[in-house]
């Protein structure tokens, strides 16, 4: 399966991080022990949404859509 996740840092509630990854629980335990240069700074998160995709380009899609402008504001209408 693929995924697309929404996490927020704990200690910053304000910021959040949009990722894809195929293996979401190592990828959340990379996250939180400083294995990502972005979200190092920011530990430790907790995910808010987790999408489940079957397919590799929708979701890889999906979380490029996530990352533009009109995809960030539908996130924080929807999301967080």
């Amino acid at each position: 399966m693929h995924y697309v996740y929404l996490i927020k840092s704990i200690h910053f509630p304000e910021i959040f991080y949009v990722g894809y990854t195929t293996n979401l629980e190592q990828r959340l335990k990379t996250h939180n022990k400083g294995g990502s240069t972005f979200t190092q700074e920011f530990r430790p998160w907790e995910p808010v949404v987790i999408l489940c995709f079957a397919d590799e380009k929708k979701a890889k899609e999906f979380e490029g859509y996530l990352k533009t402008q009109s995809g960030r504001a539908f996130a924080k209408k929807r999301f967080w």
